[in-house]
């Protein structure tokens, strides 16, 4: 009994999978999809929020006071009048509003609330960035893309669990797998919820970020900009996909590889804009956001251009930790010859993750320190001082990753390892590669798994 049962609930799910339909996210009076940005770089004294509405609400209006703990909100709060713009997707008109908040406090918490008016979300609260260097903390994401609200939803709300107080999330590309599908939009909207009203999001975007437009060439999504309130301060024509935003002694910086891969000009136009941010650079830290990664962690990839444009400058200006996407796996590690001191990085750390339900066969190359395949995990990450503190975790809690970057007074790091006393690498194939791969590309993977073992064994020592 107990086995036809078994039998009988696999079939009954297998017929809801099949039979599953998507969740249509229609707009309405009342604001959605709230999320908190900047337009500009005055992390410390400025913040933006983005919402959308159906096309009956004409105005958009924030409200903003100090935080207190009366509910006394609304009578001391400051009202700013939003930008508003009617937005065509798939057929059907929205209102997408932006209320730019501006002649704020340092280090300050504050209210808010958006609507018309009449319509009101709920109050949310955000803290400003001080003014100057200081310990903050944020979460990074690699691709989110597919089963976004049945998977990635536990991504980001156990991210948000491991570290509530964090000061930024930070979105490696490739949030949804059809760039102009509205309910994939809805369906990470959904997920994230009102985190994304309460700690500001800087986005990169990925390659299902961009479509193919009517005369043939791919160009982002009209989903992009009206989502999200990132920085302009980019390369003229690339406003919210390439940026950089100053935070409490990091630079953070944004770049569009997607943009870069399809057109050479835009390579070339966002390596001089890119070198230009770097040479006058007042942090102490430099983190570069893409989304295809300079060192590919799927097997048979390699994005050559865009590694041979941007490497060197990632290198001659001493960027620190350079976070990616792309390649639904997950890799941490560092450009130098095998068998050199990994302690003393020449370069970035480069790391690639994966947060959704895609999963890729992992190349194990030899930039890798740390790797990962049929994972989904989150990043959290540290600054203070001299020190930069970065963990990884799978989506079950479980701390999977973790170095420590060192900075010393001329500018050097010194990197610690603190993965081998972790658990052990988590390499197996997904499910579909062990269907689909003939024995002879099984014993290649088995092949290079013990050759990664080798490598990382003759390190050790």
């Amino acid at each position: 009994m107990k086995t036809s049962f078994l039998l009988l609930a696999a079939a009954f799910t297998s017929v809801c999978v099949t039979a599953q339909v998507h969740k249509e996210y229609p707009a309405g009076v009342f604001p959605d999809r709230v999320v908190l940005g900047w337009k500009d770089n005055k992390a410390a004294t400025t913040q933006s929020v983005s919402w959308r509405t159906d096309t009956t609400v004409v105005t958009g209006i924030g409200m903003i006071t100090e935080a207190n703990p009366t509910p006394d909100l609304a009578a001391t709060s400051l009202s700013v009048n939003a930008q508003t713009e009617k937005v065509i997707l798939e057929g059907r008109g929205a209102h997408s509003h932006t209320v730019h908040f501006s002649g704020l406090k340092p280090g300050t918490l504050y209210s808010y609330r958006v609507g018309d008016g009449s319509h009101w979300s709920e109050w949310f609260q955000f803290r400003t960035a001080q003014e100057s260097p200081a310990p903050f903390s944020f979460l990074y994401f690699g691709d989110a893309q597919i089963e976004i609200r049945s998977l990635w939803s536990r991504t980001i709300r156990g991210a948000y669990s491991t570290m509530p107080k964090a000061d930024l999330l930070i979105h490696a590309g490739d949030l949804i797998t059809t760039a102009n599908a509205d309910w994939q939009w809805g369906e990470w909207f959904e997920a994230s919820g009102w985190i994304n009203g309460v700690i500001p999001v800087l986005a990169t975007p990925g390659n299902h970020e961009y479509f193919k437009g009517e005369n043939g060439k791919r160009r982002i999504t009209p989903h992009w900009r009206p989502s999200f309130a990132l920085p302009e301060n980019g390369p003229a024509g690339m406003e919210e996909r390439a940026y950089f935003l100053d935070y409490q002694g990091v630079r953070f910086i944004s770049l569009d590889s997607e943009g870069a891969l399809q057109d050479k000009e835009v390579m070339a136009k966002q390596s001089a804009w890119l070198e230009g941010v770097l040479k006058n650079n007042p942090s102490k830290w430099t983190i570069v956001v893409q989304h295809h990664p300079v060192y590919s962690t799927k097997n048979g990839r390699d994005n050559e251009d865009w590694r041979a444009e941007m490497e060197p400058i990632f290198k001659k200006y001493k960027v620190d930790l350079v976070l990616q996407g792309h390649d639904h796996t997950y890799a941490r590690g560092i450009n130098m010859p095998v068998g050199m001191s990994r302690k003393n990085p020449d370069g970035p750390v480069y790391v690639v993750s994966v947060s959704g339900g895609k999963m890729y066969d992992i190349g194990l190359q030899d930039w890798m320190d740390r790797a990962a395949s049929n994972t989904q995990l989150y990043q959290t990450v540290e600054i203070d001082g001299q020190n930069l503190s970065y963990q990884s975790y799978t989506v079950t809690g479980q701390l999977y990753d973790s170095f420590r970057l060192t900075k010393s007074t001329s500018g050097k790091n010194t990197l610690t390892d603190l993965a081998p006393k972790l658990m052990p690498e988590l390499l197996d194939l997904p499910p579909d590669y062990q269907r689909r791969y003939k024995p002879e590309q099984k014993e290649e993977y088995q092949n290079r798994f013990e050759a990664y073992k080798k490598r990382k064994a003759s390190r050790k020592k």
